[in-house]
C-alpha cells in the first residue's frame, strides 16, 4: 500500500516511481559498486572526499550476482534484493516475536515495523532490509541456542552495513553471558559462533585499511572524510539546536521526533527485561545513531533495523486490540497514514538525503 501511494505521488509529479526507488541517494553508490567495483571518489572540497569504500560490500555483491545471472538491470536487481530481504526480515522478526510472546504479538511487531515513518526504505535499493534480515535470524538463532548459525548470520550482517557490528555485539554479549553462567563449561559450537560473529565487519574494515595504507584506521578516515564520525552526540545536539533556533526542513523536525521516540522506546524495552541479545543489539544501534555526527536526517533510517524497540508497543497494541478493537484499528490506521504520506514526501518531495 505504501508503494502504491508513493507511485501515485511520483506520477502526479511526473516522476517515475521505479527510478526513485532504485536510484535515490545512496542507491546510486551501491549500484555503481555493483557495476564497476570500488573505483569512485567524489571530491566535494578539501575536507570532504566521498569514497565508495565507505559502503560495505554484501549488498552490491548480491546485486551484481543477480544482474549477472538474470536479464534484470542493476536497479531492478537492487530492488529485487531489497524486497526479498525485507520479506525475509519480516519472517525473522515474526519468529522472534512468536518465540518470546506468541503469534499475536509477533504479528503486531511486524505490522509496526512495516509502518515506521521511514519504512519506505524497505522498498528501495538500500541495505537496511538486508541488515535487518540477517540480524533478525541471527538473533533468533541465539535465542534458540543455534550458535554456529548465529555467528555466521552475524558475520553476514557485518558485511552489510557499518552498524551491522551491532549483531556481532549481541552475539558476543550473549555468548559471554552463557560462559559466565556455565562457569566456562559450554559447547564448542558457542565458541565457534562467537568467533565467527565479528569476522564480516572486521574483515571489511581491515581490507579498506590495508587499501588505504593504514590497517586499523583507514576505514574510519574514509568515514571521517564523508563527515561521519562518532562524537558522543555532539553533532546531533548541534543539529537539534540549529533546528530549534532557526528552523529547517520538515524532515529534520521528524528526525528529532523519531530519534527521541527511539530513546523512549529503549527505556521501555529495558523496563520489559527482554533477552540480553535484543537489548544489546538495539542499544548499539541506538548509540550509533544518536552518538554519530553527519547526515542528521538519515538517523531514522539507521534505526530502522532496531525492531526490538517495537516490542513494548506491539504488546500494548495486542492488549488494546483484545480490549478495544476499534481503538487498535484507529491507531494502526493513523500509523499507516503517517507512514505512507511521509514515505512519499521524503522520496518524491524532500530534497534531503535519506
Amino acid at each position: 500500500m505504501g508503494a502504491a501511494v508513493l507511485a501515485a505521488t511520483a506520477w502526479a509529479r511526473e516522476g517515475h516511481p521505479v527510478a526513485l526507488l532504485a536510484r535515490s541517494w545512496d542507491s546510486r553508490w551501491y549500484l555503481g559498486i555493483a557495476a564497476h567495483g570500488y573505483v569512485r571518489t567524489q571530491h566535494v572540497r578539501p575536507s570532504v572526499v566521498r569514497s565508495d569504500l565507505a559502503f560495505f560490500p554484501l549488498y552490491p555483491g548480491l546485486v551484481h550476482s543477480l544482474a549477472t545471472l538474470t536479464p534484470l538491470s542493476g536497479g531492478g536487481a537492487g530492488l529485487v534484493v531489497s524486497w526479498t530481504a525485507a520479506a525475509a526480515a519480516a519472517c525473522g522478526i515474526y519468529a522472534i516475536g512468536a518465540h518470546l510472546y506468541g503469534r499475536a504479538v509477533a504479528t503486531a511487531l511486524v505490522l509496526l515495523w512495516g509502518l515506521l515513518p521511514h519504512s519506505v526504505v524497505l522498498t528501495m535499493a538500500y541495505t537496511e532490509p538486508v541488515l535487518t534480515a540477517f540480524a533478525a535470524w541471527s538473533l533468533y538463532a541465539v535465542l534458540t541456542g543455534r550458535w554456529v548459525w548465529a555467528g555466521t548470520l552475524a558475520a553476514l550482517a557485518g558485511l552489510s552495513r557499518p552498524n551491522g557490528f551491532a549483531v556481532a555485539a549481541a552475539v558476543l554479549a550473549a555468548a559471554a553471558y552463557e560462559v559466565w553462567r556455565g562457569l566456562g563449561r559450554v559447547s564448542h559450537r558457542l565458541w565457534t559462533g562467537a568467533a565467527l560473529a565479528p569476522l564480516g565487519w572486521g574483515s571489511y574494515v581491515l581490507w579498506v585499511g590495508r587499501r588505504e595504507g593504514d590497517l586499523l584506521h583507514g576505514y574510519f578516515r574514509v568515514q571521517r572524510l564523508w563527515g561521519s564520525t562518532f562524537d558522543l552526540g555532539h553533532g546531533s545536539l548541534h543539529s537539534i539546536k540549529h533546528q530549534l533556533l532557526h528552523g529547517g526542513p520538515f524532515a529534520f523536525a521528524m528526525t528529532m521526533v523519531i530519534v527521541a521516540t527511539g530513546v523512549l522506546l529503549y527505556a521501555l524495552l529495558v523496563a520489559d527485561r527482554p533477552p540480553l541479545p535484543l537489548l544489546v543489539y538495539s542499544g548499539v544501534l541506538l548509540l550509533i545513531a544518536v552518538g554519530g555526527s553527519g547526515f542528521f536526517e538519515s538517523k531514522p533510517r539507521f534505526l530502522l533495523p532496531a525492531f526490538p524497540l517495537l516490542l513494548p508497543p506491539a504488546r500494548a497494541l495486542v492488549r488494546t486490540a483484545r480490549a478495544r478493537p476499534w481503538h487498535a484499528t484507529l491507531v494502526v490506521a493513523a500509523l499507516a497514514g503517517l507512514s505512507f504520506a511521509y514515505g512519499a514526501y521524503v522520496v518524491v518531495y524532500a530534497h534531503t538525503p535519506l
